[in-house]
């Protein structure tokens, strides 16, 4: 009963503070008769507030969240922190340790027990600071028995599997699978490359071994090389937990996992590929803490964020973001579309297919199973209402023609174009079918970009600018210029680079650009034109970006084609 009365005042507590409404609340006690959860879980999971907004009334009331453990994978830096016997004797779970942060999250069945988590507090040492979340104390129970009674690390597990027989038939069990040391290997690899930052987990069998790579920052990393002999009941466990067919081996498959990783929960994208030595598998990490962010979280320069303002601000037409795969584009978009979603818009979207569920978008995945492509979806949102479209990508005639209908008729639309430039958009556009006069007036405006590297700041160092970096910089002035290099420290793992940063154009368009691209002008004419009116080009802003020492022209080169400007 005292759980009840501290759950009914957190939600009158959001009442009072307008922050929901009271059929808001009537719908999450409905709806947590059914479920069971906690009422500030549920009225997140429903889209009525955000996670913040919990966390910081919680904190105000009771002070805490929960979790779900059957969803955590275990870290193994965490359980090292705390003896068995004192996580036994005081019910407490350490479930992650972030290193950089010295954050320790405990999983606790008595949230109130001042003494158990002072005298964890005595063991850990000032150094490391207590993170507590609320677990059942069964699940509690089960979990100590799994999470200590087994090795939890890569090498540890791999010791384990050499000394001793696997029984492959077993992963399909669901009995005690947790004693199985692929399973536990699968998941010790995803723990690893979700703390490490990886955006993707490659598993690629050759004749003889299975190499295991991550990219990082934009570069693949080789992290482990094992025998053959393990791929067969890694590949089992991980089409099993993925929901793919482990029967099927010679035609592709996708599927999705989710985890709590690092004390948050994280999503899976897999897709298996048939090879020559057996099946390729790639898991895209979807981690919407770290992908979804603001605009002001992004680092914009002031103009450019006024640009892009001035440019959200515009009631209807076509914003297009343009760049390869793996540019940042899709953050970049849910970024733009976080900025307007409220309640007084309807925003729908169909994405190929939908990687970071948004509270209040109506989002929908383009499936070729249901033989609902782009275009035919376009159709079908305009029926319901919509005041922003999102088309993932403009890949045909009819999709570029449906988008441009949708921005035509009053709907401000977003979509992603694969050109080099923002400039670049316009003969792709006319390439795929759309004419001149469809673009000009249309068009809101153009956003190009990349995603570079960013100097470690712990251990970069300064040095002098060679005549040739002067050049490229468009230093023609005698005063020195102070560059930096990358280094390497355990901060960064010894690569010198730590994180990644967007390098943006932007092209917002006028009724002077419109008439240029309504009578087919040359490239050249829009290109001084648009430098004219404040264009910047994609090296600008990279180079802006060196010159402040957050990274390098090695790194922009990557990118960006400076060979122009060198005499």
């Amino acid at each position: 009963m005292a759980e009840q009365r501290r759950k009914l005042r957190l939600g009158e507590i959001l009442v009072q503070q307008g922050l929901i409404s009271q059929d808001q609340l009537r719908i999450a006690l409905t709806e947590q008769k059914q479920n069971s959860l906690p009422l500030g879980r549920l009225l997140i999971r429903l889209g009525f507030v955000t996670e913040a907004v919990i966390r910081d009334t919680l904190a105000r009331t009771i002070g805490q969240e929960s979790i779900d453990l059957s969803l955590v994978a275990a870290d193994a830096d965490a359980i090292r922190l705390v003896p068995l016997e004192f996580a036994r004797q005081h019910r407490m779970l350490p479930i992650a340790y972030d290193e950089p942060e010295s954050l320790l999250t405990v999983a606790i069945s008595e949230i109130f027990n001042v003494v158990a988590l002072d005298q964890l507090r005595a063991l850990l040492g000032p150094r490391v600071k207590l993170k507590t979340v609320l677990a059942g104390e069964a699940q509690l129970a089960e979990h100590l028995d799994q999470f200590y009674g087994h090795e939890l690390s890569v090498d540890g597990i791999l010791r384990e599997i050499e000394t001793g027989e696997i029984d492959y038939q077993s992963l399909l069990a669901g009995g005690e699978e947790y004693t199985q040391p692929i399973v536990r290997l699968v998941g010790a690899l995803l723990v690893d490359a979700v703390k490490r930052g990886a955006s993707d987990i490659h598993f690629e069998p050759e004749f003889a071994f299975v190499r295991i790579r991550y990219r990082i920052d934009g570069v693949l990393e080789q992290v482990r090389s094992l025998h053959k002999t393990y791929w067969p009941g890694m590949a089992v466990r991980l089409k099993v937990i993925s929901e793919l067919n482990i029967a099927e081996t010679r035609i592709p498959q996708d599927g999705r996992l989710s985890l709590n990783v690092h004390g948050r929960p994280v999503d899976f994208r897999v897709s298996s590929q048939p090879t020559i030595y057996g099946e390729n598998i790639v898991l895209r990490v979807l981690d919407r803490e770290k992908s979804i962010v603001s605009l002001e979280q992004m680092g914009l320069p002031p103009a450019a964020m006024a640009t892009l303002e001035r440019m959200l601000a515009k009631p209807e037409g076509i914003i297009i973001l343009t760049g390869p795969t793996g540019s940042g584009k899709t953050t970049t978009l849910y970024s733009l579309l976080s900025r307007l979603n409220t309640e007084m818009v309807n925003i729908m979207t169909l994405e190929d297919p939908v990687e970071y569920p948004v509270a209040m978008m109506r989002q929908t995945s383009v499936n070729e199973t249901a033989k609902m492509d782009f275009a035919d979806g376009i159709r079908s949102i305009m029926r319901q209402d919509p005041d922003i479209v999102l088309v993932g990508e403009v890949r045909d005639r009819d999709t570029a023609e449906m988008a441009f209908r949708a921005a035509m008729t009053g709907h401000q639309v977003f979509t992603t174009l694969h050109t080099n430039s923002a400039l670049g958009a316009f003969p792709r556009l006319l390439d795929i079918g759309i004419q001149p006069d469809i673009m000009a007036g249309n068009i809101i405006g153009v956003v190009a970009q990349r995603l570079v590297r960013l100097l470690c700041p712990h251990c970069k160092a300064p040095y002098r600018a060679t005549p040739e970096e002067r050049a490229v910089l468009g230093a023609t002035d005698d005063k020195p210029l102070t560059l930096y290099r990358p280094v390497g420290c355990k901060a960064c793992s010894f690569k010198g680079y730590k994180g990644r940063s967007s390098i943006m154009e932007l092209l917002p368009m006028d009724p002077d650009l419109d008439d240029l691209v309504g009578r087919r002008a040359p490239a050249r004419d829009i290109r001084n034109l648009a430098v004219q009116k404040g264009f910047r080009p994609l090296a600008n802003d990279g180079i802006d970006r060196i010159l402040e020492g957050v990274t390098t022209i090695s790194e922009v080169g990557r990118s960006v084609d400076f060979s122009s400007r060198v005499e």
